[in-house]
């Protein structure tokens, strides 16, 4: 990372509302009534391959243009699991979290009117939900907590192998289109269990912006199961992080 630390917040800021307006966004086209993606509410039309499409740009994009500055967390999760691991400082730990909630929340508000006649369209609370937060649709958090800790695991892991294997470590880019590719994976392989979440601020800041503003057909914001898809994959990371260092150090 070489850039000073406003511009490192500013990266995670800008970089996070990417990582939202392109995969929320996805999830918008697809699951919102008279979209482009989809005439009916659900995933028949647009299919899940769409989502997993806008995931993984929203990674891999952000990470080709704010990489070198904030190493391209984009989420919690990674932020703490490299504390935990002692490579990442503490004392940047919560403005880099603070900055990725607020991105998260400001691409949720762009996705919120650029589809505002869509949302107005669509009647269904469970599809509304969809495009800002993650859900388990088995109706278990248990089975959402170890779906997502399994995920963001496999993801953590999968990442630091891709950033620091011998391969790749002469070109950068190549690892992102990795990352990239990897995000959309676990979104395919991971999509009808939870959603998923993999990312604390991808689904608590878009769960915010859908209690606290007037969403068309909104229902509820199932605060309920708020908890699973922001402690999982911390739980995850660290578990994720730390199998790595063990096997082929950092």
């Amino acid at each position: 990372m070489t850039g000073s630390w406003e511009a490192r917040y500013a990266a995670e800021f800008f970089g996070t509302l990417i990582l939202v307006l392109l995969g929320n966004g996805a999830v918008a086209n697809a699951f919102l009534k008279n979209t482009t993606g989809n005439d009916d509410p659900g995933l028949a039309n647009g299919g899940w391959l769409l989502v997993a499409s806008g995931y993984g740009l929203g990674v891999m994009l952000p990470a080709m243009m704010f990489g070198s500055i904030s190493g391209n967390h984009l989420n919690p999760a990674i932020t703490i699991g490299q504390a935990v691991i002692g490579i990442f400082p503490w004392a940047h730990v919560a403005p880099y979290l603070i900055w990725q909630f607020l991105g998260a929340i400001a691409g949720q508000c762009l996705i919120l009117a650029l589809y505002w006649p869509h949302y107005r369209q669509t009647t269904d609370n469970e599809a509304v939900l969809g495009t800002f937060a993650t859900s388990d649709h088995a109706n278990s958090q248990l089975n959402g907590f170890v779906t997502e800790m399994v995920g963001t695991a496999v993801l953590i892991f999968g990442a630091m192998g891709l950033y620091r294997g011998m391969f790749f470590h002469q070109n950068i880019d190549i690892a992102n289109i990795g990352v990239g590719l990897l995000i959309a994976a676990m979104v395919i392989s991971l999509g009808v269990p939870t959603g998923p979440a993999l990312n604390p601020a991808r689904d608590l800041g878009p769960r915010l912006v859908h209690a606290l503003l007037p969403v068309p057909n909104k229902g509820s914001s199932h605060w309920e199961y708020s908890w699973v898809p922001v402690v999982a994959p911390i739980v995850g990371a660290v578990i994720g992080i730390w199998i790595y260092k063990i096997f082929f150090g950092l």
